[in-house]
């Protein structure tokens, strides 16, 4: 997936009401407000003076005319701040069959209704094969060693989305949980069991009940981000019974 402009540097300021995020170019040192495209409590990756890349627009009826995508990281790294991008990496990923255990699937049907007023990232059908409903989760959090957690913040709706691929997986179509690591400098995951130790816990039911845990590393660039290799997700704590 390519970014539609080329990305700009600049130098954070501040990230504040959730989706705005101060900067100065660092082409011009003018000060700008961009959207931040991320909810989360993007920890590690919001300091003041981090270097990030910004995509510009010309749209007219856009207030801000930057997006904040990523932000430069240690090492050469990047991270990938936009919420909204993981998805489409994934459906590229998923019509291109670069996901080995989803590669058996022609038809891929975005956004479809089901659980309790949710909507499930993609549902997958094939001739033969039981449906496979795909929830994809973005991941950033890094903060020992090479350990990529989820979540950085307590998430109430990914407990949910757990909850209810639970739910499909007693019905016999497959349930997977997609975690996509949007940062470079990561090769392994697990949950952040000190930071929403609900959504652990719902992790490790969803898991003893049949929900398939993938995990995918990223490759980002100032240009654009696609899927990476598939990484280990740690198979630890596995305390909750199994469920039937």
């Amino acid at each position: 997936m390519r970014f539609q402009t080329p990305l700009v540097p600049a130098r954070l300021i501040r990230r504040y009401k959730r989706f705005l995020a101060d900067a100065v170019l660092e082409s011009t040192g003018e000060e700008i407000t961009a959207h931040c495209p991320n909810p989360g409590a993007m920890l590690g990756l919001k300091g003041d003076g981090t270097r990030i890349w910004l995509e510009g627009n010309d749209d007219p009826k856009r207030k801000l005319k930057y997006g904040w995508r990523t932000a430069e990281l240690a090492g050469g790294h990047f991270a990938c701040i936009d919420t909204g991008l993981p998805n489409k990496v994934i459906k590229e990923a998923l019509l291109k069959k670069q996901i080995s255990e989803l590669s058996s699937y022609e038809t891929i049907r975005p956004e479809v209704a089901y659980g309790t007023g949710s909507r499930v990232d993609f549902l997958l059908a094939q001739d033969g094969l039981p449906d496979a409903y795909v929830e994809v989760k973005s991941v950033t959090l890094r903060r020992d060693g090479n350990w990529a957690e989820f979540p950085d913040c307590v998430t109430e709706r990914g407990a949910k989305h757990l909850r209810e691929l639970t739910e499909i997986a007693r019905t016999g179509a497959r349930a997977v949980m997609l975690y996509l690591v949007s940062r470079t400098d990561c090769d392994q995951l697990r949950m952040a069991a000190d930071l929403d130790p609900k959504y652990a816990k719902a992790f490790d039911i969803a898991r003893n009940g049949g929900v398939e845990m993938l995990c995918y590393a990223s490759t980002i660039s100032n240009t654009g981000m696609s899927i990476g290799k598939a990484l280990p997700i740690d198979p630890a704590p596995q305390s909750c019974p199994r469920v039937v």
